[in-house]
């Protein structure tokens, strides 16, 4: 997919993407979770990216499909074990995401303790955008996040409530698997998530980056 990127236009294409699970106290009470005390992490298939203004399709599979909006950090060179105190000299940029996510799905693999790639992996489950802000220009330790369901607020945070910070995340990650460059880490969602139905417009946002739009059909 291309993105813009500073003054121009590139081609963003990560080897992976990695979830954070439960990265919000609120959304880990919302959904009956425990707090957890280490980062819980799954996988996206990078087959399920979409750009801004590109359509989410609902999959004939599952009857809930679940928005989750998130600050999204991608990775500027190849890391493995990096120290916490170093992990922001390995950030390219950030971006925002929603995490598709099949609801009903999701709690049928956790009842058999399957993997939720099931939920999480439908094409079109990861829709990013409208840009990537260069490192440099944004903290992100403090970044209003949102989301609005055909025009109505539906999620409303700020990155301060993560549990776990962003240079923790990557040093965590790289600990277990070597990032490479554009690389994409889905940081956690905030309270707030519910379903989209068809013909739905949905607007996501992070202060300093934009609003990231799509329908759902």
């Amino acid at each position: 997919m291309i993105i813009p990127f500073k003054d121009k236009d590139i081609e963003f294409k990560p080897t992976k993407i990695i979830g954070v699970a439960r990265n919000y106290k609120a959304h880990a009470e919302e959904m009956n979770a425990k707090v957890p005390t280490r980062p819980g992490i799954f996988l996206k298939p990078c087959s399920a990216l979409i750009g801004n203004q590109e359509p989410v399709v609902i999959p004939d599979s599952s009857q809930r499909v679940d928005y989750e909006v998130e600050l999204g950090v991608i990775i500027k060179r190849r890391c493995k074990d990096i120290d916490e105190s170093a992990a922001e000299k390995f950030i390219m940029g950030y971006t925002v995401i929603v995490d598709v996510t099949a609801r009903d799905l999701q709690a049928e693999a956790k009842r058999s303790g399957m993997p939720w790639t099931i939920a999480k992996g439908f094409d079109t489950f990861a829709p990013v955008g409208p840009r990537i802000i260069p490192a440099e220009e944004i903290n992100p330790e403090a970044l209003d996040i949102w989301l609005k369901l055909n025009g109505v607020y539906k999620q409303k945070s700020n990155t301060k409530n993560m549990i776990f910070s962003i240079p923790f995340l990557i040093s965590f990650i790289s600990s277990i698997m070597t990032l490479e460059p554009m690389d994409l880490i889905a940081t956690g969602t905030p309270e707030g998530v519910g379903p989209m139905k068809p013909g739905d417009i949905v607007e996501a946002g992070i202060e300093g980056i934009g609003t990231l739009g799509f329908s759902v059909k």
